[in-house]
């Protein structure tokens, strides 16, 4: 699912020093930290979800990271919108390709879903 490449692509924005300053200079905005809903400021999805995503989506396919601009406008809106308040937990999931109820009845709270997310979606420790 690209969807997963979107996010395993924004997951390195965290744990690549070198990938986060060069997508910072890429977008002219932000830090390059783009892994989560936290670090992910308005500038930055602005700039993701405008004129540089086909930059950043050619970036991320030279660093092995393969997806459209819809698919990384997909990912970035769907974060934007979770952190707004406009995509409960569950539509959240579904727009990641991910069942979010077990996640969120089990561990509770938007800190622990996107530790989950990160743990058995992406694969990440954490």
């Amino acid at each position: 699912m690209a969807t997963t490449t979107v996010l395993q692509f924004m997951q390195k924005t965290a744990d690549d020093a070198a990938i986060r300053k060069q997508l910072e200079q890429l977008l002219g905005v932000g830090d390059g930290d783009i892994s989560t809903e936290a670090a992910l400021d308005p500038q930055e999805t602005e700039a993701l979800k405008g004129e540089r995503a086909p930059v950043v989506t050619e970036f991320a396919a030279q660093h092995g990271y393969p997806f459209s601009v819809d698919e990384l406008i997909t990912v970035v809106d769907a974060f934007q919108k979770h952190q707004t308040g406009q995509l409960s937990d569950e539509e959240f999931g579904k727009v990641l390709g991910v069942s979010t109820e077990r996640a969120v009845k089990q561990e509770g709270g938007l800190r622990r879903l996107s530790r989950y997310l990160s743990r058995t979606y992406l694969g990440y420790g954490g």
